[in-house]
């Protein structure tokens, strides 16, 4: 699979006149397009609902456009819940999928009307508590335990994770909900992380489904939605095939039938929660190489850092670079190309063959409209880029502006030292 850029270079020399580099852009067609994919490929689900996940995008204008699309949003923390609710979210449209929860963030979802996804047991009580009384909607978050294995060779470890609780907890917690007032209920997992591979909701709903079944047969409780959550990936590297919707989507369904509808458990909701899915491929980081050095490897240094894309120096992810202009030229050159921070992980690529780059070039990096701008911080003294919309007839539109040292220094509250500088 070829990445093509969905920037040319003569639209970012046209951008920088503006903006100066680096900032994300996010490929508002693209978004739309994805978007009415998802809906068409579950519509056979007359409950279906997209949950995005805020934390991979924050901002506003994106949670806007995809609320067109009849998205609801999921959130995990007060800010995000504040966002949502700013942005019109409201009620059932917001799902509060929270661990280790400061109380007053429990009150303000459920006084937004949000479905709050509990993780653990022991948070029914601290709800009940804050809240008055149980919501009447409730979802938990379900944890088998073990390993889960695919067999593509893919596998995560539910449990060595923090999240969810065992089989045995949810079944006693929904009995103690129920006899708590509570009437609607909803279970949610999320057992592995950017899948590429067709295989894995359906593996997924399929355990979820069986567990609904058992959940049925020793509460009596109809389990109403089902939250499939994320973990749908997109193919970072070139070589990689994206992921099916529709197949993906088959695949559920088969499931659901064979297990759901034959075992009389009819007309339950399932929802997703997906971030990267949604985004990562409709994102992209631009960059201007500003340095070149030879010691014991060859670097190109740029303008962005770490601080503006954490995935490659947090746990070595994989990004794929074009070199704006030269898409058709050999890659000729072996090259780390590095930020600027005091760290030696501050590395976009580490010996990637690309070719020759000049200082004035433009990267490319691809698919960081998730988790990318998100997941930006302020070390060194780095500031967060500007975020940055390809409307869909060709214009650039900010919708999030970049960070400012009076921003940097707005939060320091003592002898008035750094007031020169916030005039």
């Amino acid at each position: 699979m070829q990445k093509i850029p969905f920037l040319t270079l003569e639209q970012v020399k046209e951008i920088v006149k503006t903006y100066p580099t680096p900032w994300h852009i996010y490929d508002e067609k693209g978004i739309r397009e994805n978007a009415k994919r998802l809906n068409e490929a579950f519509s056979w689900n007359k409950g279906f609902k997209e949950y995005f996940a805020v934390k991979a995008t924050p901002n506003p204008f994106i949670m806007n456009i995809l609320k067109e699309y009849g998205c609801g949003v999921d959130c995990s923390s007060m800010v995000e819940l504040e966002m949502s609710d700013a942005c019109g979210f409201s009620g059932k449209d917001i799902m509060f999928s929270s661990n280790e929860t400061p109380i007053e963030e429990f009150k303000f979802a459920n006084d937004l009307g949000a479905i709050i996804n509990l993780d653990d047991i022991t948070h029914i009580k601290y709800v009940e508590e804050v809240c008055g009384k149980l919501p009447k909607t409730m979802c938990a978050r379900y944890n088998p335990g073990g390993v889960f294995t695919m067999s593509n060779g893919i596998m995560d470890n539910p449990g060595d994770a923090k999240y969810g609780m065992t089989p045995d907890q949810l079944i006693e917690a929904f009995k103690i909900m129920q006899s708590k007032g509570v009437k609607h209920f909803g279970i949610h997992a999320f057992l592995a992380s950017n899948t590429v591979t067709n295989e894995y909701y359906p593996k997924l709903a399929r355990e979820l489904f069986e567990f609904a079944v058992r959940i049925k047969n020793e509460t009596a409780i109809n389990v109403e939605f089902i939250n499939l959550s994320g973990g749908i990936g997109i193919p970072y590297t070139p070589d990689s095939e994206p992921n099916d919707i529709f197949e993906i989507s088959n695949g559920v369904k088969k499931a659901y039938e064979e297990v759901l509808e034959a075992n009389a458990i009819m007309d339950v909701a399932i929802f997703t929660e997906l971030g990267r899915y949604m985004l990562a491929p409709y994102g992209a980081l631009i960059t201007e190489a500003i340095h070149e050095k030879n010691i014991y490897k060859h670097y190109i240094g740029v303008d962005a850092c770490a601080s503006n894309l954490m995935r490659p120096a947090m746990y070595g992810a994989y990004h794929h670079l074009t070199v704006l202009g030269k898409e058709n030229e050999k890659a000729s050159e072996v090259y780390d190309v590095v930020g600027s921070l005091c760290e030696n992980n501050d590395k976009f690529a580490i010996d990637r063959k690309l070719p020759k780059i000049e200082k004035g070039d433009y990267i490319y990096i691809h698919d960081t409209g998730a988790h990318g701008f998100a997941m930006g911080y302020n070390y060194n003294g780095k500031l967060r880029s500007a975020e940055l919309l390809l409307q869909e007839d060709g214009s650039v539109k900010m919708i999030r502006r970049a960070e400012t040292d009076k921003d940097y220094f707005a939060t320091f509250d003592f002898c008035n030292i750094m007031d020169k500088y916030l005039k």
